[in-house]
């Protein structure tokens, strides 16, 4: 096929390895459209993307490496896009930009402060179960997936109550890729600078013990290390990436093991590992399906195909997650006795998500808590819906019953 024959990614992300299985039939990199019209090349194996993820000839700049930046503001329904590109931050910035940016943020998430939070999470899970207790239904994603991750990503970055659920909306505004129109799009960038800019105002009048207060120092105090842009967007990407893709991930496991209740026996019993059940979530259901965008910095040979230098690239963690040809013909089957620890959902290389130890420690003891309390935990319908988006990759509800 040419670039003439661009495939359309489903803005609502209704069916995902569907989507994944007819694209990778088509070879191993596709042209395809995003929502908006967004041309892009969109990897469908998992050596494919493994290749892109580490090749230094791949950016993340799109000021410096994206051929059509310069048209974006021409095309009203590209504005989607900025929320994750028009940003400044790890997720937008290449070399030695992406290394002194990452390097800001890192002390955030260290083996030791994720450790110091596990009594945190063990206290809010108990808390969030204990409202369970007697209830007869409940949509599991409002009452555990959801609240847990976000109020110990609010407590580390001292995002005070009155903010959380205005960052709870700015960032599913985000993931939602369902209204490419320009009025969601201004209503995102409007909601950045309200939302995020009132937490730094908050934290410079009255700093915590928290990393906004130590980001806003850095800034302030060594302020050619991080401008205000580069705060406020980094303050976007480590609050918003370090709930949301949590809520997914314990959402997701907690359906497939309700979907295969011998595996969650197999768990409960010993036989399998929560580890185990994390790894086959992030393999087969990865939080972030497809992640835009990266950019060829020059001429990409991948198989047949030349992606021209100045094209835009997603990273397809869900196809490659259950291509066939690195995990065989039963790839799209969920089996947390497949010990596939080398899903690349958390990224890889320099990118490599630093917060996936943290996202671990939450769900691990979430899951193994809310099974231990409720053994017979059920799904009210097995009709589910995903939420409205391409990137994300997850449940908009999941309606149970606790008690079975």
């Amino acid at each position: 096929m040419t670039v003439t024959d661009r495939i359309a990614i489903d803005p609502f992300g209704a069916d995902i390895p569907a989507e994944s299985a007819r694209l990778r039939a088509l070879g191993p990199i596709v042209p395809v459209e995003l929502p908006g019209g967004i041309p892009a090349w969109a990897p469908t194996g998992y050596d494919t993307l493994k290749e892109l993820l580490l090749d230094p000839r791949v950016s993340k700049d799109p000021r410096r490496h994206w051929r059509l930046w310069p048209e974006v503001p021409e095309h009203p329904s590209w504005g989607w896009v900025l929320g994750w590109v028009g940003v400044v931050n790890m997720l937008s910035t290449y070399g030695e930009d992406h290394t002194r940016l990452r390097r800001l943020v890192a002390p955030s998430f260290t083996a030791r402060r994720t450790e110091s939070l596990r009594p945190r999470v063990e206290a809010v899970t108990t808390e969030l179960l204990d409202a369970l207790e007697g209830v007869d239904s409940v949509d599991l994603r409002a009452a555990l997936a959801h609240p847990l991750p976000m109020r110990i990503i609010c407590e580390l970055f001292g995002v005070p109550e009155e903010l959380r659920d205005a960052t709870g909306r700015l960032i599913a505004a985000i993931m939602d890729t369902s209204d490419p129109s320009p009025e969601h799009a201004a209503f995102v960038q409007e909601q950045i600078g309200t939302v995020l800019g009132t937490l730094i105002v908050r934290k410079r009048a009255e700093p915590g013990d928290d990393m906004t207060t130590e980001l806003i120092r850095m800034r302030d105090e060594d302020g050619d290390r991080l401008s205000d842009e580069e705060l406020l967007y980094t303050l976007l990407l480590v609050i918003g990436a370090g709930f949301e893709t949590t809520v997914n991930l314990i959402g997701n496991a907690v359906v497939a093991l309700l979907r295969r209740p011998e595996q969650l026996a197999a768990v409960r019993a010993g036989e399998l590992s929560w580890d185990g059940v994390i790894d086959e979530t992030l393999r087969v259901h990865p939080s972030i399906a497809s992640l835009p965008l990266r950019f060829a910095v020059e001429d990409l040979k991948v198989g047949e195909v030349t992606v021209p230098a100045g094209d835009a690239i997603l990273t397809t963690y869900a196809a490659a997650g259950v291509d066939p040809a690195h995990y065989g013909g039963d790839a799209d089957v969920f089996d947390a006795a497949r010990g596939a620890d080398d899903h690349l959902a958390f990224g890889l290389g320099v990118h490599r998500c630093i917060g996936a130890p943290l996202a671990r420690m939450e769900a691990s003891y979430a899951l193994s808590a809310l099974f231990e309390r409720f053994p017979g935990l059920a799904l009210e319908t097995d009709d589910l819906k995903q939420v409205p988006s391409f990137i994300a990759f997850g449940w908009q509800e999941i309606p149970v019953r606790p008690r079975g």
